[in-house]
């Protein structure tokens, strides 16, 4: 594991899980388990940094940091963060190469679009093996770990499953509910340093062919279901789903502090002009689609 490990704010990131800090307490699956649920809950999946045009990078001890000043970020800052604080708590975590497929047109594997974590040597009557799948980067994805042994899966309204993947021989696949923002997950068996990421992380966070440059994007998940804002369209899914129009700037800003748990104190009256202009256009951008399509 990277040395920045060494350098982060344990007792800070703690207090942004409302976690106390253990001491002396030896790695266990409720205590995995407790922290999983905690940054699910409280540090959101965003792309928001990305529409502020404020470069990020996926080292660990950055997004850390950026983490304790309130924000998120997507899978390469939540599991790389994530890893950072496990191995400094003194869990057994592996990094791995990963690939969300969107819609059935994008190709099963590890395309290195996503990140992933596992961690071993916690035995539970769940997992006799001690091994979990931990992934805080899916966004409607997971609230807590699961067992990293083939089967299906409940948590909260959304419905998962584990197996062997075909298309990384001695990786794993998992699958996501129907209702879910992807259709599924190959990652690879073996480990990758952070390294691996960047490159992918400079066309995700910059490319115009990037999904994450064409829709602002904010979820956060608990245990019965998540909050989605895709551009200016704010929803909750969970046992139904319910969706709402924020199309005035008070609104949505105010969502994005209120209900996701972003400050925006560090945002200019410039900044969140210029971000709302660009929201209005993709909006209409994606009316225009909508309507061709309909």
């Amino acid at each position: 594991m990277d040395r920045v490990t060494a350098s982060i704010d344990v007792a800070g990131y703690l207090r942004r899980l409302r976690l106390p800090e253990p001491v002396g307490a030896a790695p266990s699956a409720e205590s995995l388990f407790a922290l999983h649920r905690a940054h699910a809950e409280l540090v959101p999946y965003e792309t928001l940094e990305i529409w502020l045009g404020r470069p990020t990078t996926v080292e660990p001890s950055d997004s850390v940091r950026r983490i304790l000043r309130g924000r998120g970020g997507y899978c390469f800052h939540l599991n790389g963060a994530f890893s950072a604080l496990l191995t400094a708590l003194g869990y057994r975590v592996t990094r791995h190469v990963g690939g969300v497929q969107g819609n059935a047109e994008r190709p099963a594997g590890a395309t290195g679009n996503h990140l992933v974590l596992t961690v071993e040597g916690l035995p539970s009557v769940a997992a006799p093996e001690g091994r979990w799948l931990v992934d805080l980067g899916m966004g409607d994805g997971l609230h807590e770990p699961l067992p990293l042994t083939p089967g299906a899966f409940r948590q909260g309204p959304f419905a998962y499953a584990l197996s062997e993947s075909i298309a990384e021989p001695g990786g794993w696949r998992f699958d996501h509910d129907p209702r879910g923002s992807f259709l599924g997950m190959d990652f690879r068996g073996g480990p990758a340093e952070m390294t691996a990421f960047t490159e992918m992380h400079e066309f995700l966070s910059t490319s115009p062919e990037s999904g994450f440059v064409r829709a602002l994007a904010i979820l956060r998940r608990d245990a019965t279901g998540c909050d989605i804002l895709r551009g200016l369209n704010l929803s909750r899914l969970g046992e139904s789903e319910t969706r709402t129009l924020l199309d005035r700037p008070a609104d949505w800003f105010t969502a994005v502090t209120d209900v996701f748990g972003i400050p925006l104190d560090d945002v200019t009256a410039a900044e969140r002009d210029a971000l709302w202009r660009r929201l209005t256009e993709a909006h209409e951008q994606w009316l225009a689609r909508e309507a061709d399509q309909s």
